[in-house]
């Protein structure tokens, strides 16, 4: 995609050029000349810096304000846009204190791939966790999808699994297939533990921690082998361990209330999608989030509850979603457990 899209601009701004030294050379020999909308149309489709330097080098409308003023805030408008609609991956960072551990731990979080296109055998995604090196990685929910093929995933297992401790949660579009026992075995042959209202000692850089996790609330809505979402509760609450550091991993930050019972001190989650909308320190958690609705309250970044910190991803959806991402990249998060 990124290869037809540079192409494009190659071939826009050749035209933008041609154009300019055309119109330029017409001008001089008072010959058919090159209409200012058409300069203006291929300014907008993509080529307006190629002819506002072009028109700089040949001193060409250098004079006319409209194309002086007019395309500078063209090409404004359109790095706004390229920006606004970016879906190039990005890494968020977190860093968390706690003197439940002497060393660092480092997490990679992962929520929302919804089997979307990293690249052939997702090596963008791929490569992008193996250079932040982490020591666990956690995959919490809609992993897979109800739609789209699941390739695209167990690319992604084939390439990180193995070389890393795996845990993962469910999420709703998980259970929407109708597959989320079969995907679930899916994990499990990759060697990924799958959490089910259940908890694991991770003991890793001379440290242990426990994560725990829970099946996304859909399981009381459709037919599998999970336990309900309330026995999965119950099930947490008498099998912490008391005094150690607890991740939890619960698809919906929504139902951050419920957990700070449990005393965690980190929820992770996705499901929001940045509030799909976002205006960048105005409208930081979007403008809608599943299950949250207009003017969501967690979406993206860290909150604090107390004792208990919830990060939310933005997570991984691209292609999948039915209206474009603004101002809202899909990320990759990494979460540094320092102690003190």
């Amino acid at each position: 995609m990124f290869f037809i899209f540079l192409l494009y601009l190659t071939i826009i701004s050749i035209i933008a050029i041609v154009l300019t030294i055309h119109d330029k050379n017409a001008a001089r020999k008072q010959t058919w000349r090159v209409k200012e909308r058409t300069l203006f149309l291929i300014s907008v489709l993509g080529g307006s810096i190629a002819m506002l330097i072009t028109m700089r080098l040949v001193r060409h409308k250098t004079q006319r304000k409209k194309f002086m003023i007019g395309i500078p805030l063209i090409i404004a408008i359109q790095l706004i846009l390229v920006f606004a609609f970016s879906q190039r991956l990005t890494i968020r960072y977190f860093h968390i204190s706690t003197n439940k551990i002497n060393n660092r731990i480092k997490l990679a979080l992962i929520t929302d791939l919804h089997a979307c296109d990293y690249g052939t055998g997702q090596y963008e995604l791929i490569r992008s966790i193996e250079e932040e090196k982490p020591d666990v990685i956690l995959l919490c929910g809609d992993i897979f999808d109800d739609k789209i093929m699941p390739n695209h995933t167990i690319e992604l297992l084939e390439g990180v699994a193995s070389k890393y401790p795996c845990y993962y949660v469910t999420g709703n579009h998980e259970f929407w297939s109708d597959r989320v026992d079969e995907f679930k075995d899916i994990f499990r042959s990759f060697g990924v533990k799958v959490l089910t209202g259940t908890s694991e000692i991770l003991e890793i850089a001379d440290e242990k921690v426990q994560i725990s996790g829970i099946d996304d609330p859909d399981t009381d809505r459709y037919s599998s082998k999970a336990l309900s979402y309330e026995e999965q509760m119950e099930g947490l609450k008498t099998s912490l361990e008391p005094g150690m550091f607890t991740i939890m991993m619960s698809h919906r930050p929504e139902r951050i209330t419920e957990l700070l019972s449990l005393n965690p001190e980190l929820v992770v989650s996705g499901h929001a999608h940045g509030g799909q909308w976002r205006i960048p320190y105005i409208l930081e958690n979007g403008l809608y989030a599943p299950h949250q609705g207009i003017f969501p309250k967690y979406t993206n970044g860290i909150y604090h509850f107390g004792d208990t910190k919830l990060i939310v991803s933005r997570g991984l959806a691209r292609e999948t979603t039915i209206v474009p991402r603004i101002f809202n990249r899909p990320e990759l998060v990494m979460i540094t457990i320092q102690g003190i």
